[in-house]
């Protein structure tokens, strides 16, 4: 077996992926945004230069969606130029490069599921960046592969799931937005559909990593409540309400309205499928409430 980098370590997916993966015995090496950020060429090659792996998983990114559309260099240089880099470094060392990229790289027109076939048209700075990653890994050479995933949560840091049920426990009413779909993706279930891509699968190319199904936030934030109220917890709101993205004045790029996900060619080539969103959350909830993670203020 060989070495295993991962960048972006402190985030959900890539905390996931290290823990995960180094408890089946995989040699791990894992860097989060401090220990080495993107976006210095000197200093990746300084990290990784000397060292021997054959997989490197980039989970590193600038993922906030309005700010990289106010600060559109330094998105193209982190998850453009940077993904770039790290191809190119994997090429001179015949490594693997596994880059995770998103849903946000498609325009969100279609009412059916995107298939990796599928023309990707992204309507923001944020899509647009993460595009030229995948398009940069994928000129590198055959063998890379580039992975999109959606709305992520998992144990290693708060998402949108946390996030509800926490408001649910001390406010009266939460609400979410009812007009954009998508599909979570679990990071635990993630490590394990995304193994065989590191060394078994061959080839390269694009690939769909989520659960299955689809669903809008005020669907995904209720079916969390549903689940936190049959494990037992004390929520003082029951109900998600609904408001249109449009009522939300924070945002300032735009969003892809429907952007679930297509996963046969996961199946098909990993073998493993992926469990329907709702199994996934409810699994998800049933062990944070167990581990006592959620108290009322």
């Amino acid at each position: 077996m060989g070495k295993t980098v991962i960048l972006g370590a402190g985030g959900r997916l890539g905390a996931a992926l290290a823990r995960e993966w180094s408890a089946t015995g995989e040699d791990v090496l894992a860097f989060d945004r401090q220990s080495l950020p993107l976006g210095d060429p000197a200093r990746l090659e300084q990290a990784l230069g000397d060292v021997d792996f054959d997989v490197l998983v980039n989970c590193a990114a600038l993922t906030n969606v309005d700010y990289c559309e106010t600060h559109a260099e330094e998105a193209f240089k982190i998850n453009g130029e940077s993904a770039n880099e790290l191809a190119l470094l994997c090429e001179q060392k015949n490594a693997r490069c596994v880059h995770i990229s998103t849903d946000y790289v498609f325009d969100g027109k279609s009412k059916t599921p995107y298939k990796e076939t599928d023309a990707a048209s992204p309507i923001s700075v944020y899509g647009a960046s993460k595009r030229m990653g995948e398009e940069a890994v994928l000129a590198v050479g055959p063998n890379h592969w580039v992975v999109r995933v959606s709305w992520v949560f998992g144990p290693d840091r708060a998402s949108f799931v946390d996030q509800v049920i926490a408001r649910a426990l001390n406010e009266d009413k939460v609400d979410a937005v009812n007009d954009k779909w998508a599909v979570p993706t679990y990071t635990l279930e993630a490590a394990a559909l995304l193994w065989p891509f590191l060394r078994q699968v061959p080839g390269g190319g694009i690939l769909h990593l989520a659960n299955t199904g689809a669903c809008t936030w005020q669907e995904y934030g209720q079916h969390a409540l549903d689940c936190a109220a049959k494990a037992g917890l004390p929520l003082k709101a029951t109900k998600v309400g609904g408001v249109p993205m449009e009522s939300i004045k924070a945002f300032v790029a735009k969003r892809p309205v429907h952007t679930a996900l297509d996963t046969s060619k996961l199946l098909n080539l990993g073998r493993l499928a992926p469990r329907p969103w709702k199994e996934a959350v409810e699994g998800y909830v049933h062990n944070r409430v167990a581990a006592g993670v959620w108290k009322p203020a």
